[in-house]
């Protein structure tokens, strides 16, 4: 698992409860997602097709720093699969899990893309000192 980005709580993401809005998390997750697969695919018309059951296993209060992790886990022939897990920097517990969540490469017509991808590549291995 890769953690990426980092979020603080702030009272604007808060439930009535004073503990972390899991709307605001699934938001930041969908995004976090969004980002790593349209990095990956290399194709800003990537979207979410599915996210499996949500696991909230904890949760977080304002001042907390959570981190946001994605997993690859295979590619389609337009697709992309990652794992998501979320953990509280402060307690060190994890706050959510996701086993699977698909995100889809779409050509200008808006229907799937064929891709060609079947392994990670990272920005640094794509640049050429030509």
């Amino acid at each position: 698992m890769n953690f990426h980005t980092r979020k603080w709580i702030k009272p604007e993401d808060l439930n009535p409860n004073e503990t972390l809005f899991g709307g605001r998390l699934l938001e930041w997750i969908d995004e976090e997602a969004a980002l790593y697969a349209i990095i990956q695919l290399e194709n800003p018309r990537t979207v979410t097709k599915y996210m499996s059951e949500i696991n909230f296993r904890s949760s977080a209060k304002k001042g907390d720093i959570i981190e946001i992790g994605l997993k690859p886990l295979k590619y389609g022939s337009s697709s992309l699969t990652l794992a998501c897990e979320v953990r509280n920097k402060m307690t060190r517990e994890v706050i959510i899990t996701i086993d699977s969540i698909i995100m889809v490469s779409l050509g200008e017509n808006g229907k799937p893309y064929a891709h060609g991808k079947t392994e990670i590549e990272y920005v640094k291995d794509r640049l050429t000192d030509d």
